[in-house]
């Protein structure tokens, strides 16, 4: 009885031992097989952590800042770009549209919606400022108005010849306003958005929906002038002038005093501390990418406006001082018309003004190296051979 017994433990362990040596030997199988499981799970998780971004521009081109401050968002590997939300600034919609789906082509990211947005302010226009310069003086720069890069002024349906060469895509059959309305619903407190001409199209979507503007994660704005020190005749004498407030005082207004949970202020008086020099083209025409070249071939050697709002929001620590300031721009018809005002905390109206995080000075190498390395990597997600401009 005992020997049987004896017997049956001995069966018992050299069992487990088979077992043993069975899961060990099978050991490097489960551990491939858990890395790919754990791999698969990380991909997702990552793509969330992208930063999810809408980019509401005037979109003058081919090249120029416009252009160049939707290469840097597209262009970084952080940056999940929801759409491109186009509207009359710099240039009138319809041709800016034209430049920003030639642009989607030549990167390889058509994937990406080009919407059209507004094409006129929402009381300012031409015909009125032509009228008001009577009573109270010249405006230096007005834009579509009375300024184009590459060809004649010309009406705002009128596209002329692309120098870059005509997209074969179509925008979006949505508008802008509608866009922004739906993405910040259907991803709430995520959507970062990027404004770098006129508040248009912002001021629309927050009349659509008074709660836009709390469901975003924050608003990044290029735009305004406090007291900036330059001899450009455009802020020379008249220092509170900015085009991106000026051409929609109404919609800045209106802008500026909703409530957004953070509302970071890129103004000229930071701006004109940068240019594109001519060493930074030659920097990003070293890279053979389709957007080095594209930039390569159309930049022009000008403040670096837009480019800086981008890129700073793509990394801060460009930054080296900050300060909080209520900022309202004027919509009085007077002389002072789509000024910026700012005040310090604690000395504002207090009629709703935003207290906002205006930059005031930053590191410029650190800037400069920056977005010379995102006009010349690599654009992420590009799709199918790129095109090539003309």
């Amino acid at each position: 009885m005992d020997r049987w017994i004896i017997g049956s433990v001995v069966a018992r362990e050299k069992k487990k031992r088979n077992g043993a040596r069975k899961v060990t030997k099978n050991l490097p199988c489960f551990c491939a097989f858990a890395l790919l499981l754990a791999t698969a799970f990380a991909l997702p998780l990552h793509a969330q952590s992208k930063r999810k971004v809408i980019i509401d521009q005037d979109a003058a081109g081919p090249g120029g800042t416009d252009m160049q401050a939707i290469l840097a968002i597209v262009n970084s590997p952080e940056t999940d770009v929801l759409g491109i939300t186009v509207l009359t600034g710099d240039d009138w919609r319809d041709e800016e549209v034209q430049h920003t789906l030639r642009l989607m082509e030549i990167i390889g990211r058509t994937d990406i919606p080009v919407v059209p947005g507004a094409v006129f302010p929402l009381v300012s226009s031409k015909e009125y400022i032509a009228k008001w310069e009577t009573l109270y003086g010249k405006v230096v720069y007005q834009g579509a108005w009375n300024f184009a890069r590459r060809h004649p002024v010309h009406g705002p349906y009128e596209v002329p010849p692309l120098p870059e060469g005509a997209p074969s895509t179509k925008p979006a059959p949505e508008d802008a306003a509608h866009f922004i309305v739906r993405m910040v619903h259907q991803f709430p407190h995520e959507v970062t958005i990027y404004a770098a001409g006129p508040m248009t199209d912002l001021a629309l979507a927050v009349a659509l929906d008074p709660h836009v503007p709390e469901l975003t994660k924050e608003l990044i704005v290029m735009a305004g002038s406090i007291n900036p020190v330059s001899d450009n005749p455009e802020f020379a004498l008249t220092p509170r002038r900015e085009f991106n407030f000026w051409m929609d005082p109404e919609a800045s207004h209106a802008v500026l005093h909703a409530h957004w949970p953070r509302f970071v202020l890129t103004t000229v008086d930071i701006s004109v501390k940068t240019k594109m020099e001519n060493a930074l083209i030659e920097q990003i025409a070293k890279s053979r990418t389709p957007a080095a070249q594209y930039v390569a071939k159309y930049a022009e050697a000008n403040i670096l406006w837009d480019e800086l709002a981008a890129t700073a929001w793509l990394d801060p620590s460009i930054i080296t001082k900050w300060q909080k300031l209520y900022v309202d721009v004027e919509v009085d018809h007077g002389a002072s018309y789509g000024d910026t005002h700012a005040w310090a905390p604690g000395q504002q109206p207090g009629m709703g003004e935003s207290l906002v995080e205006v930059q005031q000075d930053l590191d410029k190498e650190k800037f400069y190296k920056e977005f010379v390395e995102l006009m010349s990597r690599p654009t992420p997600s590009a799709h199918g051979p790129p095109a090539k401009a003309n």
